[in-house]
């Protein structure tokens, strides 16, 4: 039998089938031998061949005509109606004797085994409940072709289009069957190229990353998005038009998508033809209202469109959703707000008037959940803020598919309307499609801070189907490692607030930046609030465990005071023995190899810190990965003296500023600033110090500005620890630019910057006292010009602005986010520490 025909009895069907082939299945036939005379009735009728249908069941498809017999007509129709069952392979209708008609079956077999072989990217459970042929059911072959062709779309929709489905029938005893469909799934089809026609305000690489879609290149294994979807191509029609809508271009129109097989490059060439229209911007902002007694202007503070500004349609719909909210909040339930906007051509301004009118009075009869098999209803009711029986309000509708999308439990989330019980009732049908929640990620990376570093992560965001999310990491580098272990739950009390719970425990080993590690141990409980859309604000409380570690060859207490290289500055050595012998137990300040606060670190053992502490993000970035446009500021404090043994309030203000300037530059400013301040008569810990280097001004190493130990043993050439300060202050300007010669695939692009900053003022501890040696109080520095009973510190604290400039390459690769800089410090204290390459990233696979 031949993969695409087969032969009929009583004809020749042919198929050809596009960038598949199928055996076309045989269907039943009816031969007439010679014209019957009519029966007398449908009683009259002999049936043959038949095992599991019944004769009665056949007979029945035969209606006699006028005057109670079978004519012509009838005979026809009941052949017709057999055929159309599927049940029968044959059918043939003969003249018997006395008139009778003879009616001869060959009953289609019944499938025994259903099988698949040859598919490797689907499985068969996903396959065999996509066709219609099932084990145990009658054998149509119509249906076994359908099937075939079912099969080959699902390949289709995975960006397979060179798939075979070969259908092979197998009779078996007792007129039965097994359906074996061969697969040859073929190489993934992909898109090799991706055109825009007609765009001119905006180039061809900028609205590749609006699209989902990506053209193929060498690591495209890696990924999907280069796998031609039809509806995938259609939906980047709808995202780049709205792309368009909210930069002003109010006319937009994505013409088409065009897409073509190219079968020498075995891939498809997909092109977007555009046409842009003019840029528009507001040129008045009006309110109006059909409600008697309702001024309409006091919704004016909910608009988002401004005078002078860019039309932005996305703007536009949030203004109405907040308009009707607030609406139903002052008791206008029925509300609706319809923005209207009249353009003027010429001076290529939008007039926008914001319509309020009394709506229809539709209630919510019920709301229907479909397709949920795993996550708990209640966890999809409660991101509606309307319930049943409350009235119907669009925009609440569409708030709430918004939320459910956002979840990311869904590949698909549809909320429609059907009518209900009245013509003032609605039913909502809410429409899901499940997918996987849970990730298991193994990461890898580098920096030249941290060294190697691996980690491995298990999460699901749809913890037990309550929509709870919950995360273990495990890490473990070369200078870092550790274990953390969250759970969050979005909606405490029913309330949209989110209680999360956060225990870790992390180790930092000492490298060529400090010379002392520290173990931490915390937990801390949190709570976050969406003030706004893009407001938000988070509550915690912190309590965690700290202490210093020494590496043994930095805790020696090797006091050889004839060592000029060991004592740069005069250091302790305990009284009467310049050796130290049997005086390690005093936490004796050694030979400089450590700086005095972290041995006095070290020697009061673990320290708790207890705060309370909130941040506060305001963010409008159009993207979170890849930002173009927008602000993210986080204000941030923490208040330590809730118990524990320290006190302090530690504040950090961080705001980032992104905005397109010409073709695809875009230009980003940075600032930061911090202060630590104590209270109560306490001492601050060096640990709770900020240490700032290219996270501040970059072109400096980790830990490498501000406040540092110049009396450390030289062991680091120039300086020792740093120290941390108590106040800071960064600003950085950065131009960050694609490199139009290479595809955008490749995802390359550069980065110019200069930055300034600075850390000064440390308030750590500056001289120790030995008390069970000699108790002398007050020792300074200045008072170490002998042997000594106590240890001062001499360190660096110069409040100097230190600046860099440099550049920088960024590759969002595969394997996660590159980037690698290059700064040159143009100015830098006496004691900083320089790295002027600097690079990081990692994976998760």
């Amino acid at each position: 039998m031949n993969a695409g025909m087969r032969l009929l009895r009583g004809g020749l069907l042919a198929a050809t089938l596009v960038f598949f082939a199928v055996p076309v299945a045989t269907t039943a036939t009816a031969v007439l031998t010679a014209s019957p005379a009519a029966a007398q009735s449908a009683s009259s009728i002999q049936v043959e061949g038949n095992r599991r249908v019944e004769a009665d069941t056949i007979r029945s498809y035969f209606k006699p005509g006028p005057g109670g017999r079978l004519d012509q007509g009838s005979i026809d129709d009941g052949l017709k109606a057999l055929i159309e069952t599927g049940l029968f392979q044959d059918v043939r209708i003969n003249q018997g004797g006395g008139g009778r008609l003879v009616v001869s079956v060959v009953e289609n077999p019944v499938i025994g085994r259903l099988a698949f072989e040859g598919n490797k990217k689907i499985k068969d459970e996903q396959l065999s409940a996509e066709i219609q042929s099932k084990p145990r059911g009658t054998l149509s072959r119509p249906m076994v072709q359908s099937d075939a062709l079912r099969i080959a779309e699902i390949y289709r929709r995975s960006g397979r289009y060179d798939v075979r489905v070969d259908p092979q029938i197998i009779e078996q005893p007792n007129n039965r069957v097994d359906l074996v469909f061969v697969v040859n799934e073929g190489a993934k089809t992909g898109v090799k190229s991706i055109e825009f026609i007609g765009n001119q305000a905006f180039s061809s690489y900028r609205l590749k990353d609006v699209i989902k879609t990506r053209e193929s290149n060498l690591l495209s294994f890696l990924g999907s998005g280069d796998v031609y979807d039809p509806d995938r191509v259609e939906a980047d029609r709808d995202l780049i038009r709205r792309f368009y809508l909210k930069n002003g271009y109010a006319d937009v129109q994505v013409v088409a998508a065009l897409t073509e097989y190219d079968p020498e490059r075995k891939g498809f060439l997909v092109s977007f033809k555009i046409e842009e229209g003019q840029q528009y911007r507001v040129g008045s902002v009006n309110f109006e209202s059909t409600i008697p007694n309702f001024d309409a202007n006091s919704l004016s503070s909910f608009s988002r469109v401004n005078v002078g500004s860019l039309y932005n349609a996305e703007a536009l719909e949030k203004s109405v959703e907040e308009m009707q909210i607030e609406m139903s909040r002052r008791g206008y339930a029925f509300a609706v707000v319809r923005p209207r906007g009249d353009r003027n051509f010429d001076s290529h301004t939008v007039s926008i008037v914001f319509s309020i009118e009394e709506g229809a009075r539709v209630y919510i009869e019920r709301i229907n959940v479909v397709g949920n098999t795993r996550t708990r209803d209640y966890v999809i009711r409660r991101e509606f803020d309307i319930a049943e029986g409350d009235a119907y309000n669009r925009a609440l509708v569409d708030r709430a598919e918004r939320r459910l999308k956002n979840l990311d439990f869904f590949k698909s989330v549809k909320i429609s309307t059907e009518p209900g019980s009245s013509s003032d009732r609605v039913i909502l049908v809410v429409n899901l499609e499940e997918k996987s929640t849970g990730d298991f990620s193994v990461s890898g990376g580098y920096s030249t801070s941290n060294g190697a570093m691996g980690e491995v992560s298990v999460s699901e965001r749809n913890f037990l189907g309550r929509g709870l999310f919950a995360k273990a990491t495990v890490q473990y580098g070369q200078y870092a490692r550790g274990y953390s272990l969250s759970l969050v739950e979005p909606y405490l009390l029913d309330y949209r607030v989110a209680l999360g719970l956060d225990l870790y425990q992390r180790e930092q080993l000492a490298n060529s930046y400090i010379s002392y590690g520290t173990k931490t141990l915390g937990i801390s409980p949190r709570l976050g609030f969406a003030l706004r859309e893009d407001l938000t604000l988070q509550l915690r409380y912190s309590l965690y465990r700290q202490e210093i570690t020494l590496p043994s060859y930095l805790n020696n207490c090797n006091n050889n005071i004839g060592n000029a290289n060991y004592f740069p500055t005069p250091q302790f050595i305990a009284a009467g023995n310049p050796n130290n012998t049997g005086y390690g137990a005093l936490g004796c300040y050694g030979d400089g190899e450590a700086s005095l606060p972290v041995r006095i670190g070290l020697s009061n053992g673990a320290y708790w810190t207890s705060s309370v502490g909130y941040t506060l993000t305001y963010n409008t970035l159009d993207n979170t990965r890849n930002p173009t446009n927008g602000l993210l500021v986080d204000f941030r404090q923490d208040f330590a003296g809730v118990g524990g043994d320290v006190k302090f309030l530690k504040s950090a203000f961080d705001a980032k500023y992104y905005t397109p300037l010409v073709s695809d530059l875009v230009g980003i400013v940075h600032l930061q600033a911090g202060n630590l301040s104590t209270y109560g008569g306490n001492q601050l810990r060096m640990l709770d110090h900020f240490q700032m280097g290219p996270n501040l001004v970059r072109g400096f190493a980790p830990n490498g500005i501000g406040p540092r130990d110049i009396g450390q043993y030289a062991f680091y050439g120039y300086g020792g620890d740093a120290l941390g300060g108590t106040n800071y202050w960064g600003a950085s300007v950065e131009l960050q630019m694609p490199f139009w010669f290479l595809p955008k695939e490749v995802g390359l692009k550069g980065a110019v910057y200069a930055d300034a900053g600075s850390l000064f003022d440390y308030k750590g501890p500056t001289s120790w006292t030995l008390t069970n040696e000699v108790n002398t109080p007050g020792c300074t520095p200045a008072s170490q010009t002998s042997i000594g009973t106590c240890a001062g510190l001499n360190y660096d604290d110069t409040n100097l602005v230190r600046t860099s400039v440099g550049v920088g390459l960024i590759w969002a690769s595969p394997f996660g986010p590159l980037r690698f800089d290059y700064a040159i410090p143009i100015t830098k204290g006496k004691y900083d520490r320089v790295q002027e390459f600097k690079f990081g990233g990692g994976t998760s696979f």
